[in-house]
């Protein structure tokens, strides 16, 4: 009889699991016969001790299999299904367009997405700032969404890796949760769970990022590509830069406002665009839909400037619960922040860097996002205009629109932004958008 306190003491003392053992532990957390202290006894185990390749493909395998897997037989989809995932930043709105132009391309996309943790902000906050739309739609509506629109966008339920969520909880309290080995088995036991053809990993490097350095990003960008397509799914990775923000924008209606200017072509953020494209022909080749990435980023040009990605975001939108105008009148339905204006530099000069984390933690404390767990989160507050990285900034040109609730948080805000930057009379060296692939 396998005891959990046998397989814990085994990873403890640097031995190999079995793929019996960790599913019997896996089996374990779901029904609740493993205990919280020895979830969190396994987790520092293998903090210390690690796991190798076949562990970490065991365990993600373990963890998908322990709720629902979708399959999409039966439906008659005439196109890979396809998804993204990203390690998380600052104005990383990448989502909202790329999953509506992969679909406007041939591909299924079956986004299911998270909500912000820490400082990085969560797909699913900007999608709520939509009125009527829902996140949470059962598995039959999901699956139909998918087949009809080509992309639907929601919440892990609680029936998809169910052993994940209470596996994370108890890392997130017990110091466990920056093991490469956990959290890749997290990260894709739920994309799995969604029963992928293909996976494209964004995985951030710079102040802004999860992971601390780019020896840590590309670790982890290694581990989750290694174990995916161990599991039978072919995975590729990108290590993006998170030194700057992405977009122009932070917060929830702020980001969801520029993705809608990105689709309907009113205006591209030169770095958005060319991270989103990366990943959606990285998407396009791994589906088999295009053979090159100069065919890809065509194709994708195609569906931007036609509008068939922008009339595929506003079906999603629609199919969700969302206003069926919405594309049209965004500025009708997204609620704007009392307090906007601009935050100028102490001095004039160049932006030569940026503490992104804390850009990300002024939204937060703005209140976009939350310090608690549950706490609600005001939608409308947040960051456009966002200068980049060698920008010239004085007393005409800011570093960036603020939006608060009142003049208070205004104040606190603008003296957070400008202790985040760094300003010189030279212009920085220009940064690498894309540092590697990963395949």
């Amino acid at each position: 009889m396998l005891l959990p306190q046998e397989i814990i003491r085994k990873k403890r003392d640097g031995q190999r699991l079995t793929e019996a053992e960790l599913r019997h532990f896996v089996a374990g957390i779901t029904d609740g016969s493993v205990s919280e202290g020895q979830i969190a006894g396994l987790a520092m185990a293998v903090w210390f001790r690690d796991m190798d390749l076949d562990e970490r493909v065991a365990l993600t395998m373990a963890m998908r299999d322990s709720g629902t897997v979708l399959s999409w037989q039966g439906l008659g989809l005439n196109g890979p299904v396809l998804d993204k995932h990203s390690t998380g930043g600052v104005g990383d709105v990448t989502s909202l367009m790329l999953g509506p132009m992969v679909a406007a391309c041939g591909g299924y996309v079956p986004m299911i997405s998270g909500r912000g943790l820490g400082h990085t902000g969560g797909t699913l906050d900007k999608l709520e700032a939509i009125p009527g739309f829902n996140i949470f739609p059962d598995n039959d509506r999901f699956r139909q969404i998918v087949s009809q629109v080509g992309v639907a966008i929601i919440g892990q339920t609680r029936s998809l890796a169910p052993a994940d969520q209470r596996f994370y909880a108890t890392r997130d309290i017990s110091a466990t949760v920056d093991s490469i080995a956990l959290i890749t088995a997290s990260i894709l036991s739920k994309k799995l769970a969604e029963g992928l053809d293909a996976l494209v990993m964004d995985v951030k490097a710079g102040s802004g990022a999860f992971m601390p350095d780019y020896a840590g990003s590309q670790a982890l960008a290694e581990a989750i590509v290694g174990v995916a397509n161990g599991a039978g799914c072919r995975t590729t990775a990108l290590i993006t830069d998170m030194s700057q923000m992405l977009a122009c924008s932070a917060g929830n209606v702020t980001e969801v406002r520029e993705a809608v200017a990105f689709l309907t072509g009113e205006y591209r953020n030169p770095r958005l665009q060319a991270v989103t494209m990366a990943l959606c022909s990285e998407m396009l080749q791994s589906g088999g839909l295009a053979d090159s990435d100069s065919r890809a980023q065509e194709m994708l040009q195609q569906a931007l400037d036609s509008g068939r990605a922008a009339e595929v975001f506003a079906r999603m939108v629609a199919a969700q619960g969302g206003p069926a105008d919405f594309i049209d009148d965004p500025d009708g339905y997204l609620r704007a922040a009392p307090v906007v204006r601009p935050v100028y530099p102490d001095k004039p000069g160049y932006l030569a860097s940026t503490d992104t984390r804390e850009l990300g933690m002024t939204v937060v404390r703005l209140g976009g996002g939350r310090q608690t767990a549950g706490e609600a989160i005001d939608h409308r507050v947040g960051i456009t205009a966002m200068a980049a990285l060698g920008d010239y900034l004085d007393d005409h040109q800011p570093l960036a629109m603020l939006h608060a609730a009142d003049e208070a948080s205004w104040q606190q805000a603008a003296n957070s932004l400008r202790g985040a930057i760094c300003v010189t009379s030279q212009k920085p060296k220009e940064i690498p958008l894309i540092y590697r692939r990963i395949n």
